[in-house]
């Protein structure tokens, strides 16, 4: 079975066939660095790892690249605010940082390149200037619009009609744009006071207006759709394979991203778009601006890589997905039955009782079996709950082979742990045979200690030193967070 994906373009589940067939690149629109990630981030980021992951292991070679959003009104709206940072570049470096701390403790793969916005300034410019002289584009007052009625296709990918599509952008814009629907590619100036005061999270802060930039036009902002469409062509080409992202981006900012780019360069900008469904908490879209979300690194102290990488991955990643206490701790129970069952099969593969002439039928069909459902369920779709209940069907194969035999089959458990080591470890991410539980109460006793002698030292009001001490746990790879309920920790992967 070849893979096959689900194409929002068409609507159509389609055979995955990459231009090079060798290779494929693969584009994600990443995050708005304006906040700390929060799991809707990483159900995304987990999702897309997998494909990067899964890709690979079918041998393509894969050029991933996913951007940092680091110009934007939100991160603007932040400017001053405890100790973000004084600037915008600033308030979104801080945030970067976080972020991939947060990527590598999830066990993300590294992209191949994570451009910013901030650095490819030239690089909008001179595709803005592609779509003026191609007549898809417009200046206006300093700013520059995109030509929706110049684009024959614009609305295909979010099933619209134009004459159907609302206005877009700021009120101040409409009589700027020959069309409601046009949309802007530059924006004269910095960020609006409006826009900023949206955002806001401290009312005391003397708002900022933001960077601005030279340009033909004058100073001013790239557009936000305009960015991905530079950053994915200075990256990877005019047409790429897959490009993915959030189902609430498909309109307008997919929508947009398609239109310009396509009518700047003639061609097909993404063979596949890949949406994936919504992260939902009490029923409502898990959303900073909302401020229902619960962060990366607070689901990791609380639960452990295993189980939110379980979690996140028991639903696919075009279906939409809630937050609930009872599905963590299911996720829980699942991610510690693989761990166990790996720490057990590895015991009994090095033991005294794994035999060279010992024949398990039963577990070596049960390897078959696995691998055959694992690899239908990644072929379609990228169906990582059915991948899943493969490997979950396996560990109680293993266990039940375990406790039946007192000789073990060598080659038959050898076949089973790097099976759970190569679909689990190496597909799905997952990390056995290391403490992926990230809570204080099972941590190691010296890490114990020394969270105690730091904990002391603050109720005395010795807080250089417990800044040092976290400082030098950290630099142990030992990440704490303090709680309510005391500290808890977390090791970065691979500690």
């Amino acid at each position: 079975m070849t893979l096959r994906v689900e194409n929002t373009l068409t609507g159509e589940r389609e055979p995955f066939e990459p231009q090079d067939p060798d290779s494929v690149l693969l584009y994600y629109c990443g995050l708005t660095v304006s906040d700390r990630a929060h799991l809707g981030h990483a159900r995304t980021w987990v999702h897309v790892d997998v494909m990067h992951r899964w890709l690979e292991h079918l041998g393509y070679d894969v050029r991933h690249v996913e951007n940092f959003t680091d110009i934007n009104e939100k991160i603007v709206a932040r400017v001053g605010e405890n100790d973000l940072g004084d600037s915008e570049s600033a308030v979104a470096r801080g945030f970067i940082e976080k972020t991939l701390d947060d990527m590598r403790a999830l066990n993300l793969k590294r992209a191949t390149v994570y451009p910013r916005v901030s650095e490819h300034v030239p690089e909008i410019v001179a595709l803005v200037e592609r779509l003026v002289e191609g007549g898809h584009a417009y200046e206006s007052n300093g700013s520059v619009y995109f030509d929706v009625g110049s684009f024959e296709s614009y609305g295909e990918l979010s099933n619209q009609r134009l004459d159907e599509i609302e206005a877009q952008g700021d009120p101040d814009e409409r009589s700027e744009k020959r069309h409601p629907a046009d949309f802007a590619l530059w924006k004269a100036g910095g960020v609006s006071p409006e826009a900023v005061a949206e955002h806001r999270h401290d009312e005391s802060v003397e708002p900022s207006s933001g960077q601005t930039w030279e340009s033909p036009w004058g100073e001013g902002r790239p557009g936000w759709h305009i960015e991905c469409s530079a950053m994915s062509m200075a990256h990877l080409d005019e047409t790429i394979d897959i490009h993915v992202g959030g189902r609430d981006l498909v309109f307008p900012h997919h929508e947009n991203e398609r239109a310009q780019s396509e009518a700047a360069t003639g061609e097909e900008f993404s063979k596949y778009w890949l949406h994936a469904d919504l992260f939902a908490m009490d029923d409502e879209k898990m959303s900073s601006s909302l401020g229902n979300f619960i962060t990366v690194d607070e689901a990791l102290a609380d639960y452990g890589l295993n189980a939110i990488r379980t979690f996140l991955l028991s639903g696919t990643y075009n279906s939409t997905q809630t937050y609930s206490e009872s599905a963590i701790e299911e996720a829980v129970e699942r991610a510690e039955r693989l761990e166990r069952t790996h720490e057990r099969a590895v015991a009994a593969l090095d033991g005294p009782d794994s035999r060279t002439k010992a024949t398990d039928e039963r577990l070596r069909e049960a390897v078959d079996d696995t691998r055959e459902a694992f690899t239908t369920a990644m072929n379609d779709d990228f169906n990582t709950r059915g991948a899943l209940a493969a490997l979950l069907e396996l560990s109680t194969v293993v266990n039940s082979r375990l406790d039946a035999e007192e000789r073990h089959d060598y080659q038959g458990l050898k076949r089973a742990v790097e099976t759970f080591e190569e679909l689990g470890e190496g597909v799905l991410g997952l990390s056995f045979g290391d403490d992926t539980t990230g809570e204080a109460g099972v941590a190691d006793e010296l890490v114990e200690l020394l969270l105690d002698v730091r904990e002391s030292a603050r109720e005395a009001g010795d807080y250089d030193r417990a800044d040092e001490l976290r400082a030098e746990l950290e630099g142990l790879g030992v990440e704490i967070q303090d709680t309510d309920d005391g500290p808890t920790y977390r090791l970065e992967a691979g500690r």
